[in-house]
């Protein structure tokens, strides 16, 4: 299109100028391309991550979860990923900060490829974390898994350019730290050189110490320069008060952890915080550092070495001069001992194991709960139980399976006998035994000379009767009457020493095996004795006692007085 000529009426001179519409339209589209060039520019980059490496326990999980501001953290394994919500409040931009957490164990190493690549590598920050719970492991923990990244970083296929590219970048961002409050004052190469050259060690020469465009590092500053931006946290400071109680811990000791830590954090240009998600110290602290080294937001706060479990070393701020100011408080160690020798393990005590302490039964309620299982359990043969009071009935029986029972406190039963009532039951006068009664002279059996020295009853009249009743129990020779088998093994007359108090008895008879004639002679001879005899003792006890006392009773309370048994051991 031609140009178009404008002559001005005034002036007289005439102009040549472009079409006006087609100008206007170009200048639209340039100021349109540079506003977004420019709002591109100031975006908050979304390809930032941070790796946090550390042994297990030592609060990695929880102290992401505080950044992240989540109360209730979820513990995973393997490789986790997260991220934290980062906002500029100035801008009104936002984006998200990738975390990436590696399990404790070194043998997920080889998951680092996935959150540390080459293309990551430029845009990671490092994170070690150690906990102040376990001290004596904390130079450790720290110098390997700073070996774990390192082998890790030399797998990755990048080139010597670029790994020195970025490690002089690194350096440079050292050098260029200034202290809040002194960036007012316009920085000047004389003030920054000054500074480096006050770390310089005169032994060492120039080259070794470092130059980064023509300015010196530090004596052990960035010896191991990764090229990345590294933060080291240690966690839960609030066990500093515990190690002072129960490990005996002084304030030397934490002056020495911290000293090795920093000369650790010099070597790898990292920055240092103590921090306690417990206490909430130094948590908001970690935060805006991590969004002033990773996108480049102001952080206004000076270095904090006067709390011991609140310490804040800025990446740049810290020198061996600084670190040596600690010396002076350590009276008991040097400085350069060995890290273990000072902050020893302590020995683990094992757990005194403590029997467990049995209760023991009363007397009564265990004695009771045993004759409660005696008489549930009584059956053929008989038992015996413990009573109350401690006593034992006697128990006289025949092979016939007659019994004669003294009464007791226990239960007693022969062959072929049964379960008898116990002690406390009072007997009726109809069950009591008189001299002559039918049914005791109808169980009589063959006598048989028995030694009186073995009968402990004292008196003639009462030997009498002590042989009536072990012919109760015998047989003469050649009878068809069989004899129980634990009648063979002792006396024929089983008595127990009991109470004194008790008086009551009674005979339970029953049908005996049929006696040939020479055995009925015998019988009725001895019953004649017998008779007799227990006559007499009834005549003798109704002078001395009541008149309802039998001579059985008597004959009980002389046995018990004695406090000797005869009879099979075994039925007693």
């Amino acid at each position: 299109m031609a140009p178009i000529v404008v002559k001005d009426e005034v002036t007289g001179v005439a102009s040549k100028r472009k079409d006006g519409p087609v100008e206007n339209k170009e200048n639209l589209w340039a100021s349109i391309l540079g506003e977004v060039q420019a709002r591109a520019s100031t975006k908050l980059p979304s390809c930032k991550s941070v790796l946090v490496l550390g042994d297990n326990e030592s609060g990695k999980t929880t102290l992401i979860a505080k950044l992240q501001g989540v109360e209730d953290p979820k513990k995973g394994s393997g490789l986790e990923y997260g991220y934290i919500d980062v906002r500029d409040e100035y801008r009104d931009d936002h984006t998200r900060l990738s975390v990436w957490v590696l399990d404790g164990d070194p043998a997920h190493s080889h998951l680092l490829k996935f959150a540390l690549s080459e293309e990551t590598y430029p845009h990671t920050l490092l994170m070690f974390t150690v906990a102040m719970t376990t001290p004596w492991g904390i130079l450790d923990q720290l110098q390997s898994w700073a070996s774990v990244l390192q082998d890790h970083l030399d797998r990755l296929n990048l080139s010597a350019d670029t790994v020195q590219e970025h490690k002089q970048t690194y350096a440079r961002k050292w050098q260029d730290y200034v202290e809040p409050g002194d960036e007012l004052e316009p920085g000047s190469p004389l003030r920054r050189t000054s500074r480096n050259l006050d770390d310089l060690d005169p032994a060492i020469d120039g080259d070794q110490n470092g130059l980064v465009d023509g300015l010196p590092l530090g004596q052990g500053v960035l010896t191991r320069n990764l090229g990345l931006d590294v933060v080291v946290v240690v966690t839960k400071t609030d066990y500093m008060a515990t190690l002072e109680k129960d490990y005996d811990f002084r304030d030397e000791h934490f002056d020495f952890i911290q000293q090795w830590v920093r000369r650790f954090c010099l070597q790898y240009g990292a920055a240092l915080f103590y921090t306690s998600v417990k206490e909430d110290k130094n948590c908001d602290l970690l935060y805006k550092y991590l969004m002033h080294r990773i996108y480049g937001f102001p952080f206004r706060t000076p270095a904090l070495v006067v709390e011991k479990d609140a310490v804040l070393i800025p990446a740049g701020w810290d020198n061996m001069k600084k670190i040596s100011i600690l010396y002076e408080n350590m009276q008991s160690m040097r400085p350069d001992d060995y890290y273990t020798d000072v902050i020893a393990k302590p020995v683990v005590r094992k757990p005194v194991t403590r029997e467990t302490e049995v209760q023991a039964d009363e007397e009564q309620a265990f004695l009771n709960r045993q004759l409660q299982l005696l008489n549930q359990g009584g059956g053929v043969g008989g038992a015996i139980g413990t009573g109350n009071v401690g006593s034992v009935g006697g128990v006289v029986g025949n092979s016939a399976g007659s019994l004669l029972k003294v009464d007791g406190g226990g239960v007693a039963g022969g062959a072929g006998g049964q379960l008898r009532s116990p002690a406390g039951v009072q007997k009726t006068g109809d069950r009591r035994v008189s001299s002559g009664t039918p049914g005791v002279q109808s169980q009589l059996g063959s006598p048989k000379k028995i030694d009186g020295n073995k009968v402990g009853v004292p008196g003639s009249g009462e030997g009498v009767l002590a042989n009536f009743f072990n012919s109760l129990l015998s047989k003469k020779t050649g009878s068809p009457i069989p004899k129980s088998p634990d009648l063979q093994a002792g006396s024929g007359v089983g008595l127990s020493s009991g109470s004194s108090s008790m008086h009551h008895h009674h005979l339970l008879s029953s049908s005996s095996s049929p006696l040939s004639a020479p055995d009925k002679a015998s019988a009725m001879a001895m019953r004649s004795d017998a008779a007799a005899e227990l006559d007499r003792l009834t005549r003798a006890a109704k002078k001395t006692s009541s008149p309802t006392s039998s001579p059985l009773s008597s004959l009980n309370q002389n046995s018990n007085t004695s406090g000797e048994t005869h009879g099979n051991s075994s039925e007693c």
